[in-house]
């Protein structure tokens, strides 16, 4: 097969579906992914086909404008003005997409929620796709909301949200997608009716989100996709640091922007202190910064989860689900600080699971607020039901139950499609 990924986001947007690229050529397949043209080098690296998008939208979170929609509180008009910027974006990312699909010519698409391209252009080819997402939230059930929304639960309403927030972007983008079929695809302005996907996969742990019973066979949660290091190995000084003491607490917000990074720095260095911990600051997207440091923290920029987390005595992070899947892995407690989208809902989770203490709301952080936090984290029953997950999901195979499948949907869709793209050029 030819299996064509399109995926937009941040880097945890991406790593996901390189580790998925990976098991699929391990088993004979052609891959391509389409991506931010930022992580061409995460892609590349690891032998893989890339086409690289416009680099624009991204690049939008770290803008003043990109930065006030994140930190929340600004009101309306700053994410209007934030939508202004993007809406012009979407007619070249939508033709960089189609261009890539067209390059490769795919059997199949395996798409991000993020690509609103991927169900148009597998319309038009004639190819099955597959939504593949590291969240759950694209097929509606009763048993939770969107996790796009701030509620842990709105009752008789949950099954209604999914739907609704489903829908939201192509609302937003409705004009720009009408114009686009018509001209790039040749196809009729709306859909009717509105395609499904051939399947859906989850890329995250029963363990973490148990399956709800009202989803169907064309539903698959599969464990997370990850994407080991196995080389990597941590540079003199960071080793050192490791070694000299009792494991630190880890600190760091991927790539969140940094809103105040020397104000949530000192919070950090303050909470530290408090509870007498060492402390390893990862300064990722810009979120921790500091000149000098005390001697039982240090600052790195990043490095690979999965190696450096069995080191570590627990984490503090944003709630990126890839974040959040390799603290759980590593079977260490985690305090989710979010700062917008899926983070409070993997917040939520960790809680709930007893594995965490409760989300901690950034705009109110204070470095005892933080130290509370550290402190609940040591308590010995939550570190065992830590350790118990982590288990639990070092367990699963998530690649390898996705590579199954992608398979077994298109065999069962009886389409033949490798041609559908050399015909529409």
């Amino acid at each position: 097969m030819r299996i064509a990924i399109q995926t937009l986001g941040t880097r945890g947007d991406v790593q996901p579906y390189v580790a998925l690229a990976r098991g699929l050529r391990r088993r004979g397949h052609d891959v391509q992914i389409a991506g931010p043209a930022q992580f061409e080098t995460m892609v590349t690296r690891h032998g893989l086909a890339f086409a690289p998008l416009p680099a624009e939208l991204l690049a939008l979170i770290d803008t003043p404008a990109g930065k006030a929609a994140i930190a929340g509180g600004h009101g309306v008009l700053t994410r209007l003005r934030l939508l202004r910027q993007i809406v012009p974006m979407m007619r070249r990312l939508l033709d960089a997409e189609w261009a890539a699909v067209m390059g490769f010519a795919p059997d199949v698409i395996v798409h991000h929620p993020k690509s609103l391209a991927s169900r148009h252009m597998a319309e038009a080819l004639s190819c099955p796709r597959i939504l593949a997402s590291p969240l759950p939230g694209l097929t509606p059930t009763a048993a939770f909301p969107s996790p796009l929304l701030p509620f842990a639960s709105l009752g008789p309403f949950n099954r209604a949200s999914h739907a609704l927030v489903m829908g939201s972007a192509n609302v937003v983008f409705a004009g720009t997608i009408r114009t686009w079929r018509m001209e790039a695809l040749k196809l009729p302005a709306r859909p009717r009716p509105p395609p499904e996907p051939s399947g859906t996969l989850y890329a995250y742990s029963r363990h973490v989100v148990p399956i709800p019973p009202d989803w169907g066979r064309d539903v698959r949660v599969t464990g997370y996709w990850f994407l080991d290091d196995p080389d990597w190995r941590p540079p003199e000084a960071l080793a050192s640091f490791l070694a000299d003491g009792e494991p630190p607490v880890y600190v760091g917000f991927g790539s969140m922007p940094g809103l105040d990074p020397q104000r949530l720095t000192a919070i950090v260095l303050e909470a530290l202190a408090r509870t007498g911990k060492r402390g390893l600051l990862a300064s990722g997207g810009g979120a921790l910064a500091a000149e000098t440091l005390p001697p039982q923290a240090r600052m790195i920029d990043a490095a690979p989860h999965d190696r450096l987390f069995p080191f570590v005595s627990g984490t503090i992070h944003h709630g990126g689900a890839g974040t959040t899947a390799a603290s759980l892995r590593a079977g260490k407690p985690c305090a989710i600080c979010p700062f917008f989208g899926d983070q409070p809902f993997w917040g939520r989770r960790v809680a709930a699971l007893g594995v965490g203490p409760p989300p901690l709301d950034r705009r109110t952080l204070s470095a005892d607020r933080l130290a509370a936090a550290i402190a609940a984290m040591e308590d010995q029953a939550m570190r065992h039901r830590a350790r118990l997950l982590g288990d639990a999901i070092r367990d699963e195979d998530g690649v390898e139950a996705a590579v199954r499948f992608i398979e077994a949907r298109y065999q069962s869709s009886g389409v033949n499609s490798s041609n559908s793209a050399k015909k529409h050029r």
